[in-house]
């Protein structure tokens, strides 16, 4: 049984295991590296972070959100980011994750959650669409990947209770 609990400083080693093989599999994201914690820990929000737990309870994968701005207009809007430890991946853990994530983003007072992701990552773009996110557009070359232009689709979601007034 799968657990989900909010992410605790004390669990960045295994995150950021996570993450390093998210960025081993070159289809995760731009970054080479994760970051230390401060930095990670700085960029993310800090009451909208979560691990899922192993039946073993064991970290299996952690999600977060980003804020896309600084500006006070875009205050609920953010990024998502949803990883699966390499032993856990194929076991919905990624789905679990990001329906708490979502549940979570609406209480917080989030009316938009955006995802970039690469076009070679299907299983993500269907674990996003398969949550309520849509293709709203592409970002051709935004970043070099060992020296490799690399294009994202950018997926949205709009909460249907945040936001509707």
């Amino acid at each position: 049984m799968i657990t989900i609990r909010n992410l605790e400083p004390g669990d960045w080693p295994v995150v950021r295991e996570i993450y390093e093989q998210g960025i081993a599999t070159g289809d995760a994201t731009l970054e080479t590296s994760a970051p230390e914690w401060p930095a990670w820990d700085q960029s993310h929000v800090a009451w909208h972070r979560f691990v899922a737990l192993s039946d073993t309870g064991e970290i299996a994968g952690w999600a977060a959100l980003t804020a896309v701005s600084g500006r006070c207009v875009y205050a609920g809007v953010a990024e998502v980011s949803v990883y699966v430890g390499s032993r856990f991946r194929g076991q919905k853990i990624g789905d679990r994750l990001l329906k708490h994530l979502i549940l979570d983003s609406e209480k917080g007072g989030y009316w938009t959650l955006q995802a970039g992701i690469f076009a070679e990552n299907v299983p993500s773009i269907r674990l996003h669409e398969k949550n309520g996110f849509r293709l709203i557009g592409y970002r051709e070359n935004i970043g070099k990947m060992k020296g490799i232009w690399r294009s994202v689709n950018l997926l949205e979601r709009r909460s249907k209770i945040t936001g509707i007034d």
